[in-house]
């Protein structure tokens, strides 16, 4: 089994690296080869809505790190995508890779889709500082919702609380839940 991480923070070793690499750790221990992106090293530039990629058929026809990571999602059999919850909603710069993904993946519903393209696992990972997990439960259930229309097999969502200010590695409960989702997602490769 492969599994990607994109980490959407614009900290490489923050709560949301920390979280991700939990999972993608424990995956590996359980035999899943991984890869993991940053956004920070990246230059991801926002989906200029050409439709270039469907007139073309070849994908995005925007030239930047976008282009290594539809190769490693085109492989892959699960992705980990974390993002710190800014402004109540993902960071900026997980929207822009959600955007991205238009050019590879579609929903059923669409012209373009392709059933290669459906049924990835994914696991969602959001950090935020407010400790109460209840707060922002309505644009975490849009987000899972948002996911399953684009064919998703959304496998767990993980929030991790109360991070302003504090380290989330410092949370013992937290850090076996994280390598549980990774140890499960990779031991469930044939369903």
């Amino acid at each position: 089994m492969k599994i990607i991480g994109f980490n959407a923070s614009p900290r490489k070793s923050g709560n949301t690296a920390w979280a991700i690499s939990q999972i993608l750790e424990s995956a590996a221990e359980t035999g899943a080869e991984i890869q993991i992106f940053h956004s920070g090293e990246l230059t991801i530039s926002p989906c200029k809505g050409c439709l270039g990629c469907a007139k073309s058929g070849d994908g995005c026809v925007v030239a930047d790190d976008m282009r290594e990571i539809y190769a490693a999602l085109k492989q892959a059999d699960a992705l980990v995508l974390g993002s710190p919850l800014y402004m109540a909603q993902m960071s900026g710069q997980a929207k822009v890779f959600t955007d991205r993904l238009f050019a590879q993946i579609t929903p059923r519903f669409s012209p373009r889709f392709k059933e290669e393209n459906a049924g990835k696992k994914l696991i969602l990972v959001f950090t935020q500082g407010n400790p109460d997990q209840s707060k922002f439960q309505a644009y975490y259930d849009y987000t899972k919702n948002m996911f399953r229309l684009l064919e998703f097999d959304v496998r767990d969502m993980i929030i991790v609380t109360g991070t302003r200010g504090g380290q989330a590695s410092d949370n013992a409960d937290l850090r076996f839940a994280l390598r549980e989702s990774g140890q499960k997602l990779a031991s469930r490769a044939s369903d």
